[in-house]
């Protein structure tokens, strides 16, 4: 696996995973999970949410009625599953290459109400994909729930991961960049048991959540060993979960091993995003 070879016909093969990333910028992987084990992703993130609003902090505000919350990895049941799944370990594998480091852990919720988000990437272009023309993060996406049009889609724009924002905001892109975006712009269906991956550059928004449920998505952060985003995180786990993993599994995780799991403090506040869009 570290070599990142597999059969030419396989869903792992390397050209379709780097043609994906490097080409839209967006690829997935559907089915990946049973239902079964969704509903209970889904049960851990809702008892997760609700002891974050309970604490100062514990939730960042990304817009009305759109929260994200950073969380301990052992605090979610599947996260072994998550990042052992051989389709992430392939994809990581191939982009990031073999010493990849595993350095975000939480979740999104678009509430009902939630507005469209301005278009946006997470963070400015590094000087290895401005200049360099190489990824070295990715974040992987798993809803909990069957996503409709109604319920505020993730869109996307193909291909603006090489966008250069220079000269202007380095997240958000000023108006004359609008018409490229709309153009592109593809909404995400996602379905329970899918997971997707993307390069965090290419230009994105949430869409306005017009139904009566909420979108809860994980989000899983991945760097390559020159990337800085564990910078903006504070990933833990207790000596006792890091040492129940494999080897392999855990040789990736790029967090603190502590006795005592800490309170996160948040440091990835995006602050174009809590105002959203009336359109």
């Amino acid at each position: 696996m570290n070599n990142a070879t597999f059969p030419v016909d396989s869903k792992y093969d390397v050209a379709s995973i780097m043609g994906g990333l490097y080409g839209d910028g967006f690829i997935a992987c559907k089915g990946a999970f049973p239902r079964a084990w969704v509903y209970e992703l889904g049960a851990d993130i809702a008892m997760l949410f609700e002891e974050a609003l309970s604490r100062p902090g514990g939730a960042l505000e990304r817009g009305p009625n759109r929260h994200y919350v950073e969380i301990h990895p052992e605090t979610l049941s599947g996260f072994a599953d998550i990042i052992s799944h051989p389709w992430v370990v392939a994809v990581c594998t191939a982009v990031l290459g073999p010493d990849y480091r595993i350095v975000e852990a939480g979740f999104d919720i678009p509430g009902p109400g939630a507005m469209k988000q301005p278009w946006h990437r997470d963070f400015p272009s590094p000087e290895a994909t401005l200049l360099g023309r190489r990824l070295n993060s990715l974040a992987f996406n798993i809803t909990t729930v069957d996503v409709t049009e109604e319920m505020g889609p993730f869109e996307i724009a193909p291909g603006t991961q090489w966008d250069d924002l220079t000269g202007g905001d380095l997240m958000f892109p000023g108006p004359e960049w609008s018409d490229r975006y709309e153009a592109r712009a593809q909404k995400k269906l996602a379905q329970m048991g899918d997971i997707s991956a993307r390069s965090a550059l290419t230009i994105h928004r949430g869409t306005a959540n017009l139904s009566q449920r909420a979108r809860p998505v994980f989000v899983l952060g991945v760097d390559a060993p020159d990337g800085t985003n564990a910078d903006k995180h504070d990933l833990q786990v207790t000596r006792g979960y890091y040492e129940s993993l494999p080897a392999e599994v855990r040789r990736h995780l790029a967090g603190r091993v502590v006795d005592r799991l800490e309170p996160i403090v948040q440091g990835h506040a995006i602050e174009g995003l809590k105002m959203g869009q009336m359109g």
